[in-house]
This record gives C-alpha cells, sequence and structure tokens, in this order.
C-alpha cells in the first residue's frame, strides 16, 4: 500500500514537470491574427518567467514593420504581457500601403486552449508611450506556419529539444536587435552638401574684396555665427545633475550582467543608462520581471 503511493506521489509529480514545461511550449511559438484593425504576428519564446521575439504588424510581405519583443508570462493568471521594445525593419509596398501601426504597442492578453488543439491569445493593446492611446483588441491563434522568415524559426522549431537553452535564446536575441536596423539621416546632414559648390563660386568675389578695403574694415566684420547641435534633453539633464559615487565593486571575468526592474509598483517607469558619460540605452522600461543587459568589462573605464 505505500510502496503504491510513492509511485502515485511520482506519477503526479513527474505529470506536474511536464504539465510546467509544456505549459511553457505552447507559449513560446508564432501567433498570427490581428491587433486591433492590423494584421499582426508575433513570435513568442518563452525564458523562465519572461519572453522575447519579435512583432511584425503587416499589410503584406512587402510591407510592415517588425520590432524585437520584451515581456513575461505569469503561470498563475495564465496573463501575457509584451511590449515593441525596438523597431529593426520596415518596408513599403509599391502602393505605399503602410501599416497603420506607427509607433510601439503593448499588448496584455490571456492565453486560452479552448480545446482541439486550439490555442489564443486575446486581450487589448495600447500605445507604449502613451497608454491612455487604445489600439484596440488583441486576437491572435497559435500556428505551424508563418508569414516571415526570420532567426527565431530554429529556436521555436527546436524548443523542446536543445534551444530552450538560455544562452542560444539570448545569442538570437542579440542578433535580432542588429538584423536590418532602420537608418534614419538627420536632415542637418542633407543640408550641409548644397554650399559646397556655391562656396567655390564666391571665392574669386571675396579675394577681390580684401584686395580693395582696407585691412580695418576687414577686421570689423561679424563673424558668421556657428551652429552647435544640441544634445539630447535626457543628455543635458544627466551632465547637469549631481553624480554621487555609491560604491566600488570589483569585478572578475570578461563581462558584466546588469539587471533593472521595479521592486515596487509597476506603473509604467523607465529608466536610462549611461556609461561613463555616454548614454548607451534609454527608455528602459521597469517591470517585476529584471531587464537584463550585458556589458563586456573591456567597456568599462578604469578608474
Amino acid at each position: 500500500m505505500a510502496f503504491q503511493k510513492v509511485i502515485t506521489a511520482v506519477l503526479y509529480a513527474s505529470l506536474s514537470l511536464f504539465f510546467f514545461s509544456a505549459n511553457g511550449q505552447m507559449i513560446t511559438g508564432t501567433w498570427t491574427g490581428k491587433i486591433g484593425k492590423q494584421k499582426a504576428e508575433i513570435k513568442i519564446v518563452q525564458r523562465g518567467d519572461s519572453i522575447t521575439g519579435t512583432s511584425y504588424y503587416y499589410e503584406s510581405v512587402n510591407s510592415f514593420r517588425r520590432f524585437t519583443i520584451k515581456g513575461y508570462f505569469d503561470k498563475n493568471t495564465n496573463e501575457v504581457v509584451w511590449w515593441d521594445d525596438k523597431l529593426v525593419e520596415e518596408k513599403y509596398g509599391r502602393l505605399n500601403n503602410n501599416p497603420q501601426v506607427k509607433w510601439p504597442l503593448e499588448s496584455v492578453a490571456d492565453f486560452n486552449c479552448p480545446g482541439g488543439g486550439k490555442m489564443m491569445l486575446e486581450g487589448k493593446a495600447i500605445e507604449k508611450y502613451n497608454q491612455t492611446v487604445s489600439k484596440g483588441e488583441v486576437h491572435l491563434d497559435k500556428t505551424d506556419s508563418r508569414v516571415f522568415d526570420d532567426e527565431w524559426d530554429d529556436v521555436i522549431a527546436n524548443f523542446t529539444i536543445g534551444s530552450n537553452d538560455p544562452f542560444i535564446i539570448d545569442s538570437v536575441e542579440t542578433i535580432a536587435t542588429i538584423t536590418n536596423p532602420v537608418k534614419e539621416i538627420p536632415v542637418a546632414v542633407e543640408k550641409i552638401k548644397e554650399p559646397l559648390p556655391e562656396l567655390k563660386k564666391e571665392e574669386p568675389v571675396l579675394q577681390k574684396q580684401i584686395k580693395d578695403e582696407p585691412a580695418e574694415a576687414i577686421k570689423k566684420e561679424d563673424p558668421k555665427p556657428i551652429t552647435v547641435a544640441q544634445p539630447k534633453a535626457i543628455e543635458k539633464k544627466f551632465v547637469e545633475r549631481t553624480k554621487v559615487f555609491i560604491k566600488e565593486i570589483p569585478i572578475s571575468g570578461d563581462s558584466i550582467e546588469l539587471r533593472f526592474y521595479d521592486n515596487a509598483e509597476v506603473d509604467g517607469d523607465s529608466i536610462s543608462l549611461f556609461l561613463n558619460g555616454k548614454l548607451i540605452f534609454e527608455h528602459i522600461r521597469l517591470t517585476a520581471v529584471a531587464y537584463t543587459i550585458k556589458l563586456s568589462v573591456n567597456d568599462l573605464q578604469q578608474r
């Protein structure tokens, strides 16, 4: 009788472990459907309680915006929360039929399994930086097919046989953040190129004026104002803020890992990170799950 109880207990523990692993795998996958009126494909990869991956908002395969995503999964409530972290790729179709989603979103959805192997994410979405703006309802179904191919596909396909290794997920996440980055050319750079041919044409006129006019008159000319690019508001605040030394931490190894999280009420706080006086990350959203950043020791300044 006692032996039977032991077998039952071991079987129950095994089934519980299987359910926990399967539950993680159920969240990991490709989800397609709509967020608001916009067609969307979300690739979610679970790493502990947190999730990473990528989001596509699209009209067609030739017209889309792609973001990296971050978030977390609450296994007690089956609630999935994710937000668009970084715009890494965008493409417009011939008819300029751009996706309606122009700003990063934050989505909160319930994970449902109604039966028959069907899995759904249903909830609501808002704008990430203006959370009073609703972007409609989230309706996504898990699927074995996909609209877009990217570096997450192999991780999702082989998640239960090795690709769930945190090192592999971190490596793919690093690659995903630099895939076809969106390049924005500052307007100031464009303007610098235009006056250069005109300067050469005006040089003979300047030389003639120097010969005909007294040297004193030349000295009295007011110099042209030089426009200096102003730093970002966040960098300006950092420079003006008083720096307070808190603690010196000895480091061994070739890298360090920093974790930031909101240990009080999660209310949408965000931070920026400076290294040796230089802005390296901004708009880091704080949640109950740590936001992890890895830095090379070679990048740290010796003091």
